[in-house]
Order: structure tokens, then sequence, then C-alpha cells
């Protein structure tokens, strides 16, 4: 009777459904499409943030052909650009004008680090500008003599890390690195390439310390091209992850997740009695006081003995070299008298300039990256004497009457408390 009352209601419920499904489908493919339209965005996105950051094909091409026209020289341009055995890998490059990527070198691995910038220029916030391959390697220049080269590189070494009685002997040990095919001679394409590194902070700082166990080894050079150590691990802590995860991801869940992502203990005590003998290897050492101005745990690695490997030196200048960039820098606030991350000094407001003393040593920054890395998980016996060295090595100022008493006693006290709880173990 319903069908006779209202003879097209049967008919309404498969027109609903068939609107329905067009409708479903509509949505369906919109969300298809948002999905495919996203996906190309990051794949985009990716691809232009590799090119940009990645430019090894650049960095080899500009050393090569210097080295084809005889330009530059050195032990690893042969293995480059002739014999190519020495492969670029994985592009590790976190700023365009700083390449770095794994090497392959015949069967050693490495880690091959190429400059695309000026070397000489310094930046406080600004990246430099791009270096012009026309000045790169116009020094020393053709008739230079052995002694006026070692004059050159003396007075170099002068100006970076001040009046040293020893600097005869940094510069015996430069040319003997030098002499890339090990002839008994520095030809005037190597001089050029060891003039060029050694306007670089880093590469100084790696040959000064070579005989040190914290500093990766250096393997060869080529130019302005130097191939170090590779390190198993390269960072304290923490999980890499795509960049994309990480813009989502609460800066406080992060360091959570760090932390979850940690060696055991004892193995971090390890690492850190490592990083504290660092500490000691630059401050006041035989060619002067070193400042780490970036402390980030991403400049810090370790090899599979549990044994500290410093990965990134490029922040870590000489202190006289640090003053003569920073002095009577003009400024409003303390806030522009930062080199790096962690080299403060105090803007002068009488004067509106920079001074030249920074305020925090490179043990209170090292201590302040490992509190909360130590902390976690410390034996209950030590947790509390721990934690009170620690938060009195932050503390640390230079300023400070006895500051040099100070840091080497609670330098000194740390790596004892370390290393009596670890020294009983494997992982010491």
């Amino acid at each position: 009777m319903a069908r006779r009352l209202f003879p097209g209601a049967w008919l309404r419920q498969p027109h609903y459904a068939q609107v329905r499904f067009s409708y479903m489908r509509m949505k369906y493919l919109f969300i298809s499409w948002l999905v495919v339209f996203i996906g190309s965005w990051v794949m985009y996105v990716q691809y232009s943030t590799y090119t940009e950051l990645c430019r090894g094909h650049d960095c080899r091409k500009i050393i090569c052909d210097k080295y084809k026209t005889g330009v530059i020289d050195g032990s690893a341009c042969s293995s480059l650009c002739a014999k190519e055995t020495l492969y670029f890998g994985k592009c590790l490059s976190t700023k365009p004008n700083k390449q770095m990527y794994l090497g392959i070198w015949g069967n050693l691995q490495g880690v091959i680090k190429c400059q695309m910038e000026e070397a000489a220029q310094f930046d406080f916030g600004t990246d430099p500008e791009p270096r012009k391959e026309i000045v790169l390697f116009d020094k020393p220049t053709r008739g230079t003599t052995v002694e006026k080269f070692k004059e050159m590189v003396y007075g170099l070494f002068k100006a970076k890390l001040g009046e040293q009685g020893n600097l005869s002997e940094l510069v015996n040990l430069i040319l003997s690195f030098a002499d890339g095919n090990k002839d008994g001679r520095v030809s005037l394409p190597e001089a050029k390439s060891a003039w060029a590194l050694l306007q670089l902070d880093e590469f100084l700082l790696m040959v000064i310390l070579q005989d040190k166990e914290h500093t990766p080894k250096l393997m060869g050079f080529c130019g302005d091209l130097y191939v170090i150590e590779r390190v198993e691990y390269t960072s304290l802590y923490g999980i890499s992850l795509p960049w994309i995860i990480e813009l989502f991801i609460p800066s406080g869940f992060r360091r959570s997740m760090d932390q979850w992502f940690t060696p055991s203990w004892p193995r971090k005590a390890k690492i850190a009695i490592g990083l504290l003998e660092f500490v000691e290897d630059i401050f006041h050492g035989p060619y002067g006081n070193f400042l780490m101005c970036d402390t980030s745990a991403k400049n810090l690695g370790y090899n599979d003995k549990y044994d500290l490997k410093m990965m990134d030196m490029r922040k870590i200048v000489p202190e006289m070299n640090l003053k003569e960039m920073i002095k009577d820098r003009p400024c409003e606030s303390d806030m522009d008298c930062v080199y790096g991350t962690d080299c403060r000094t105090v803007c002068d407001q009488s004067k509106m300039r920079c001074t030249t003393e920074v305020i925090q040593p490179n043990l209170a920054k090292v201590c302040q990256l490992l509190k909360d890395y130590l902390l976690r998980g410390a034996p209950s016996d030590i947790h509390e004497e721990l934690e009170k060295q620690l938060y009195l090595c932050i503390a640390l100022k230079v300023t400070a009457n006895q500051m040099e008493m100070e840091h080497s006693l609670i330098l000194n006290n740390l790596k004892m408390l370390l290393w009596k709880k670890i020294s009983h173990t494997n992982d010491s």
C-alpha cells in the first residue's frame, strides 16, 4: 500500500546512494590529489635543498682544474683527479659553503671537507660570501723561496696565535705536512695548497693536535680540500630524523628522545672524560689558548671503543684571533658581541663597543652540554657529587679571581670522579 501511496519512494534510496558514492569518490580523489601534491612538494624541496647543500661536483671540478694546470698539489691530488681512487660518497653538508662528504680512498674510509668560500673571512652570525677562485691560490707567488715561505707562515702564526716561543717548530711541522709526495722539498703548488689550508682554523688546530687522541687523523689534502679519519658515531646522542619530521617534533620531546638513544652510562662517562681531556689540550696549550665557540653535541663523536673524537672544529678559534675580530665591534647590547653560538663578550655601553674578554671558559660550556648527558642514569652513589661538580663547573667565569686554579681543580675532580667509577669496568 505504501508503494501505491508513494510510488516514487522506492526510487529515492538508490538515487541517494548514488549521490553519496559520487561524494565519497570526489572526497577520496581530493585527498589523493592532496597527498600527491604534498609528496611532490616535499620531494622538490628535498631535491632543491640537496642540490644547494651538496656541491661536491663543483668542489671537485675547481680543485682538479687547478691541479691539472699545475697551480696546486698535495698528497690527495693524484688519487682525486688522476687515478680517481678517492671518491665522494654520502653528502654530510649542513651549509652550502662548507662541503662535507663521506669519502672512500682505496680501501680506507674518511671524511672529505672542501671549502666553497673565501676562507679568510670571518662571520658574526652571517655566512661569508662565496669564494672567488681567481684569488684563492694566489700565494705564495712564483719565485718565492722556501725561506720566504717560512717567513710568511711564521707571520701568519704570529697574527693568529700571538707571540709564542716555539712558533718555528710549528712552521717546520707545517712544511713537513705540506711535502705531500715526501720528496724532501716543498714545491710551489704544494706551498699554495698549504697556504690556503692554513687560513682555516680547523686545519691549523688539527695539525697542532695530530698526536692527541681526540683529534681525527689527517689523511691527505689537495688545495684547500682535505681528508680526515672517519668516525663511526657522529653525535654524542640522539637519532637522525628526516627534516620534515623534525619540524613537527616539539623541542622538549626531541631532547627527551635524544636522551633515550645514548650509550650505557659507563660508556657515556668514558666519552665525557675524553671531552674533558680535549678541553685540557686546547686550554693554554703549546701554541696558546683556543676557544670553543660552538659546543653542539653534533660537533662531537666517538669511535667503537667510545673514545671521543672531534667531528667539527671549524668554530674553535685562537683566543688572540677572536679578540682581534671582535675588538671595538659596534654594539647596542651583549647579543651583538657573539661569535659562533657560544663565544660571548660584553657590550661596553659607555663606548657602544664590544669588549674582548670572553665570558665563559671552554670548560663551563662543555659542562653545560654534559649536565643532562651524565646525570641521566648516573649511579646513585655519585649522583649528588657529580651534580655538584657540574654546577660548579657551569658557574665558572673567565673574569673570576683565581679562575685558572678553579678551572684545573674542577676539571680534575670531574675526571677523577668519573674514572674512579668506570676504571674497573670493561668500558674503561
